[in-house]
């Protein structure tokens, strides 16, 4: 019994996590393993080719191999962030996992306003100035959107603010789209004060309007493999 509970309570190893995205990622998108292998012969092929061409295909050889399995380890992890985003789209808390799984030096604070149908607003704070996300259908989140960039206005003084809705309606943001979006935004903030605009921030009363009870927050971004850089 100590050896299952054990076992139980263990983390997946990364090869038993590798086995989980690939049976998840076979599910959403039975077209992703065989793109990704094609993309890894497609690459060893290429490098043979010029090996064959300009001679050195002992060279070449292991350098397709090297390559094709750095192509592979990208666009599957492309391919599985991609499905991943299709199976939360949706949900609550969707956006503000698909913001925190971002790249770079950005500051997120989830569910800053909401109301009772768990439509919620989170804001980032970053190099373009401040960003506030929204949840829910457009006629419902319109409202919390100003009424936080009205909030929080003095404190960003001159600082851009930017709104942006996530969903399916038209002018909203897919979520598979969010982070490119975000970061196409002008960089507006130098690193020193995007830090100070984040002390202000940060000494503003907290004002949540959403109900009582915890915030939806189930929604995780597992991580694909990457390859290693060292």
């Amino acid at each position: 019994m100590s050896n299952n509970a054990s076992d139980a309570g263990k983390t997946p190893g990364r090869f038993q996590q590798f086995r989980m995205i690939v049976k998840i990622l076979r599910q959403a998108d039975p077209k992703a393993l065989p793109i990704t292998v094609a993309s890894m012969l497609g690459t060893l092929a290429l490098l043979v080719v010029i090996g064959l061409i300009f001679g050195g295909l002992w060279f070449f050889i292991p350098l397709g191999l090297m390559l094709a399995v750095l192509v592979g380890m990208v666009v599957f992890g492309q391919l599985a962030q991609r499905a991943q985003f299709k199976m939360i789209a949706g949900q609550p808390g969707a956006a503000a996992a698909v913001l925190k799984s971002m790249r770079g030096n950005w500051t997120v604070t989830e569910a800053v306003n909401g109301n009772r149908n768990l439509d919620m607003v989170h804001r980032v704070v970053g190099r373009p100035g401040v960003i506030l996300v929204s949840e829910g259908p457009s006629s419902r989140v319109r409202s919390l959107l100003g009424a936080e960039k009205k909030r929080i206005a003095r404190a960003a003084q001159q600082v851009p603010i930017y709104d942006v809705q996530t969903g399916t309606e038209e002018g909203q943001i897919p979520i598979d789209k969010l982070q490119r979006h975000l970061m196409k935004l002008p960089r507006n903030l130098t690193k020193a004060q995007v830090a100070e605009l984040n002390d202000r921030l940060r000494a503003l009363p907290q004002k949540m309007q959403m109900p009582k009870g915890p915030v939806p927050r189930g929604v995780r971004m597992p991580k694909a493999p990457r390859p290693k850089t060292r």
